[in-house]
């Protein structure tokens, strides 16, 4: 069967890539089924991978950091760490949830790590990763090494938590709040987790990828703009 330039048959997907974990298949550019695409390009067929884990040696300062918090943690790094990655020259450590404290607190105050910064967090959904559909990205940064590092922590959408890690990073108090805005993600221990974006009273967190499209009209000198849903769709 041909299709059109620049188009993949949806009946036969591209083949899996070699490395990553395939997740899913995603069809358009973008947007949840039903919500109408309006990018103009409807065609696009790819796969939804996620990096597998990394072997070693990892290069540069990253095994240095492994080796480093793999003493320290001692017995219990192999429950903590799930995995390690490094791609396109960044290190990912993925945790799980129960030791994001103890891990994020070791990476702090260990004196050959001294990871003393962190960047926030970063709210992910995977709708397809099952069991682990929510994923919090944590940037870290060490002063006093010059090195870079992020933790990733996944749970399930039946049960969004996650502890909060205020007490260790204090900075992150306004970054989790818009995390659990968007993505409904809920930090436990955080000492006011309320929505920091949208109304109180809104319904949804609409930065998932299971949110509908659809919004108000919005009034922009004079000209009324319609709602995304109610907009020509191309597909």
């Amino acid at each position: 069967m041909t299709t059109p330039a620049g188009h993949q048959d949806p009946e036969n997907p591209p083949p899996s890539p070699r490395d990553g974990e395939v997740i899913g298949v995603r069809h358009g550019l973008f947007g949840p089924p039903g919500s109408g695409d309006t990018s103009g390009y409807g065609g696009l067929v790819r796969p939804v991978t996620l990096p597998p884990s990394s072997s070693r040696p990892y290069g540069g300062y990253f095994d240095d950091v492994a080796d480093e918090l793999a003493a320290e943690l001692g017995d219990l790094y192999d429950a903590a760490v799930e995995k390690v990655v490094v791609f396109r020259e960044e290190m990912t450590l993925h945790v799980a949830r129960e030791h994001l404290a103890t891990v994020a607190l070791t990476l702090r105050n260990a004196p050959g790590l001294r990871f003393e910064l962190c960047l926030g967090v970063n709210g992910v959904h995977y709708p397809d990763d099952v069991g682990r559909e929510l994923h919090a990205v944590y940037p870290l940064a060490s002063l006093t090494h010059g090195r870079r590092a992020r933790l990733e922590v996944a749970a399930p959408d039946a049960d969004p938590h996650i502890p909060s890690i205020c007490d260790i990073y204090p900075t992150n108090d306004w970054h989790e709040r818009e995390t659990y805005d968007f993505f409904g993600i809920v930090f436990d221990g955080h000492r006011s987790l309320t929505r920091i974006e949208m109304p109180d009273d809104w319904e949804g967190h609409p930065q998932r990828k299971d949110y509908p499209l659809g919004g108000v009209p919005v009034e922009y000198k004079g000209t009324r703009i319609d709602p995304p849903d109610r907009r020509r769709s191309y597909n």
